[in-house]
């Protein structure tokens, strides 16, 4: 988001909690600049624009923990952005759910998601806010080809069981697309690609286009008593995401409108096509 932002002509200062590994890197373009998280209220004075990506914790939301008073009391800010997810919709047990379906959190990691929401359209306080609602992110270095090469892929066999995707730059080009035309305080933006798809047809699709044999095949029950506690999550929740409205607010069509143009593009990039 930092290198879309500075191509398209902004100045980017990032705040983060591992400043001293980012900033060195030159990858980042002269006009990105990396500040250390607590040491960011002086850049918040400066901005005009705000994109918060980190997730709650424990004690809530961390930016609005730190920088709540600075967030109100910055002169220029004229827009904010908050990265959230699609689990606040909950489970739907397949059923559809669009930019107007209520939010109904079934897990505390969508309970937590919600809570950190509605904090930050009160710290909005009224200026240009939109909330983008996330649905799985893949893309380079985040995607089942990386799975593939660790030895770690699965095909977890779940028939019905299908999950919304939306590629990196997807993301990227959605928000820049708000950025540009705000348009009121608490819109909320479905970014989530047009074709939800069990996990196993997307390995399986990794796999065709990297020439591997496709991973064993395992069922959900067997899988698991070894899944973290988010992946559970993921397999314990269903709904089907669309996100029609916002691609027509924001003007825009995906790039990947579907896992199979994206995994083809990142197979592209990995092996210098792309």
């Amino acid at each position: 988001m930092a290198k879309a932002a500075a191509a398209a002509g902004f100045t980017v200062v990032a705040a983060s909690r591992e400043s001293a590994r980012l900033a060195p890197r030159a990858s980042l373009g002269a006009r990105i600049r990396v500040v250390g998280f607590e040491g960011a209220g002086q850049e918040l004075a400066q901005a005009t624009h705000l994109l918060a990506t980190a997730p709650p914790g424990p004690a809530g939301d961390p930016v609005l923990d730190r920088y709540t008073e600075a967030i109100a009391g910055a002169p220029r800010l004229g827009w904010i952005g908050y990265l959230s997810s699609t689990s606040v919709y909950g489970d739907c047990a397949g059923r559809a759910v669009d930019e107007e379906t209520a939010p109904a959190p079934t897990s505390e990691r969508g309970r937590a998601r919600l809570a950190a929401e509605r904090a930050w359209l009160r710290a909005a306080g009224g200026r240009p806010f939109d909330l983008f609602r996330l649905a799985g992110i893949y893309g380079p270095g985040r995607s089942a080809f990386d799975q593939l090469r660790a030895g770690s892929a699965r095909r977890i066999l779940a028939p019905g069981h299908l999950f919304a995707r939306i590629h990196r730059d997807d993301v990227v080009q959605a928000v820049l697309a708000a950025m540009r035309s705000p348009d009121g305080c608490g819109r909320v933006l479905n970014l989530a690609d047009e074709a939800p798809a069990e996990s196993a047809a997307v390995m399986e699709e990794a796999a065709r286009l990297s020439g591997a044999p496709p991973p064993p095949v395992i069922g959900l029950a067997e899988a698991w008593p070894d899944m973290s506690a988010m992946a559970r999550g993921f397999w314990q929740e269903r709904r089907r995401v669309l996100s029609e409205r916002t691609r027509a607010t924001l003007g825009l069509a995906w790039r990947y409108p579907s896992y199979r143009e994206g995994l083809a593009a990142i197979r592209a990039e990995e092996v210098g096509e792309g």
